[in-house]
C-alpha cells in the first residue's frame, strides 16, 4: 500500500485516534472527565452533582472499581474524583494524580451524599450529561458517543462548547469504513513502521506492564494467576490467556497504571495486545515482526467493533480476542487465507457472549476470547473450518463480520435493555 493512498492515510490516523492511553476502566473515567470539564466551567467547587446517562454507561460503570479513590466503586466515585481531583487537559487520565489530601476530599463530598445518578432521557448510546450546581450558578458537561468527545460545556444556560451530534447509526469515523481485512493486511506488510511505532511502543510498554502487576498482586479474582497455577508456564497458548486476563484482573479492580486501549475499552486493548506479545517472545519475533502484526490484531479488532458499536450487549472482549488469534496467526505465518479463516473461525465459537459491564469477571471472559481466538488459528493451520450458512456464519470474512456486527448491534439490542434491568433491579 502507497503512503499516497487514502487509506495508508486513514489507516494511521485510526491507529491513533484508537490507541490512546486511559487509566481506569473507561467509562467511569469518561464521567469524571465530563465531571472535571463541569466543575472548571462552573470556577468552584460544586454543592452537588447530578449525573444523566444511557444505561450502557451505568451499566459499564456500576460495578467497577474507580482508579485513586481507595478502592471504591461506581459512577458516585468517578463523579466525585472527577469533581475534586480531575485535570481535564488529561482526558482519559483525568484522575491519574491524586493527593493524599485530595483523597480525603473526595471521601467528605462522598458522605455528603449530594451526587444523584439517573438514566438519561432521549440519550444516544453512549451519553453522559454531568451537571454541577452550586448556590445560583450551574454548569454542565456532556460526552456522547467516544469517550473523550465533548459535546456541550454549558454554564449558567450559555455555551462555552456545543457541538453537532453526527448520526448514531453511521460510522463516527469515517476513516473506519475504509477498514478491510485484505487491506489491513496489505498496509500491516508495507506500512512505514515510523509512522506508527510511537503508539505501538506505548501499547507494549503499558499493557505488558499492567499484565505483570497482574500477576504479581492481588487483584480481582486473579484469574491469570490461577491459569498460570493450574496449567504451568510452559505452554505459550496458557501464558497468552494469564497475561491478557492477568491485565484485566488489575484493570476492573482499580489498579492505577494506564493502559493503551483500543476501541474505547482498557479491556479491548490489553486483548488485542498482550497475547500477540507473549507469543512474539516465544518465537524470538523481531521487533518489526511483532509491530506488523500488532497492527494487524489493533485494525482487525478497530474493523469488528466498527459495526458492533462502542457500547453493546455483545462482549467486546470477543471481537478483540478474536483479532489477537489474527495477530497471532500473522506473526507465526504471514499467510492471510489463514488469519482470515482464524477470524470467522474464533467469532464462530463465542459471538453472543454478554456485556454485563466491567467487573473483575471480565478477565475470565478475556481469556475464553483469546482461547477462542487461539483455537480457530489452530483450526485454520490444521485446514479445518466453520463454513458459510453455519449458524451466523457467512462465506467469506467481511460477509461474517457483517453478520456478527448485525448480531452484536441490532439483534442484541432488547438483551441489553434486560441485562440492565436484572443489574439495576
Amino acid at each position: 500500500m502507497l503512503k499516497s493512498d487514502p487509506k495508508y492515510i486513514a489507516y494511521v490516523e485510526v491507529l491513533h485516534n484508537h490507541l490512546k492511553p486511559a487509566m481506569g476502566c473507561t467509562e467511569p473515567i469518561a464521567i469524571a472527565y465530563a465531571a472535571s470539564l463541569a466543575t472548571r466551567a462552573l470556577g468552584k467547587l460544586p454543592k452537588r452533582a447530578q449525573v444523566l446517562a444511557s444505561g450502557n454507561i451505568i451499566k459499564n460503570a456500576k460495578s467497577v472499581t474507580v482508579p485513586n479513590t481507595n478502592g471504591k466503586k461506581g459512577i458516585d466515585a468517578a463523579c466525585a474524583a472527577g469533581i475534586i481531583a480531575g485535570d481535564p487537559t488529561k482526558e482519559l487520565e483525568v484522575i491519574a494524580s491524586v493527593s493524599p489530601k485530595q483523597l480525603i476530599e473526595i471521601d467528605a463530598y462522598l458522605a455528603l451524599n449530594v451526587i444523584t445518578v439517573d438514566i438519561k432521557p432521549d440519550a444516544r448510546l453512549f451519553d453522559i450529561l454531568v451537571t454541577v450546581f452550586s448556590d445560583e450558578d450551574s454548569a454542565s458537561a456532556r460526552i456522547a458517543d467516544r469517550h473523550t468527545n465533548i459535546v456541550t460545556i454549558e454554564r449558567n444556560g450559555i455555551f462555552e462548547q456545543n457541538q453537532c451530534l453526527c448520526d448514531e447509526n453511521q460510522a463516527l469515523d469515517p476513516s473506519e469504513e475504509l477498514l478491510s481485512i485484505v487491506d489491513i493486511f496489505d498496509f500491516a506488510n508495507t506500512c512505514d513502521i515510523q509512522d506508527i511505532s510511537d503508539v505501538l511502543d506505548q501499547q507494549i510498554q503499558c499493557n505488558s506492564q499492567i499484565a505483570k502487576e497482574g500477576l504479581t498482586g492481588n487483584w480481582g479474582a486473579s484469574v491469570g494467576k490461577v491459569l498460570l497455577d493450574s496449567y504451568g508456564k510452559e505452554n505459550v497458548h496458557v501464558r497468552a490467556k494469564a497475561y491478557a486476563a492477568a491485565g484485566s484482573d488489575a484493570r476492573m479492580s482499580g489498579c492505577e497504571l494506564p493502559v493503551i486501549i483500543n476501541s474505547g475499552s482498557g479491556n479491548q486493548g490489553i486483548t488485542v495486545s498482550v497475547p500477540v506479545i507473549e507469543y512474539a517472545r516465544e518465537i524470538n519475533a523481531t521487533k518489526e515482526q511483532l509491530y506488523r502484526a500488532l497492527i494487524m490484531s489493533n485494525l482487525s479488532a478497530i474493523r469488528l467493533k466498527a459495526l458492533i458499536g462502542c457500547l453493546s450487549a455483545y462482549c467486546g472482549a470477543i471481537s478483540a480476542g478474536c483479532a489477537s488469534g489474527a495477530g497471532i496467526a500473522y506473526l507465526a505465518t504471514g499467510d492471510l487465507h489463514i488469519i482470515e479463516h482464524t477470524l470467522v473461525n474464533s467469532l464462530a465459537i463465542l459471538s453472543g457472549t454478554i456485556c454485563d459491564g466491567a467487573k473483575p469477571s471480565c478477565a475470565a471472559k478475556i481469556a475464553c476470547a483469546v482461547d477462542a481466538g487461539l483455537m480457530g488459528y489452530q483450526m485454520a493451520l490444521n485446514h479445518k473450518q466453520f463454513r458459510g450458512g453455519e449458524g451466523i456464519i457467512k462465506k467469506g470474512v467481511e460477509n461474517t463480520i457483517i453478520s456478527i456486527g448485525r448480531l452484536g448491534k441490532e439483534g442484541m439490542r432488547e438483551t441489553d435493555h434486560e441485562i440492565l434491568k436484572i443489574m439495576i433491579g
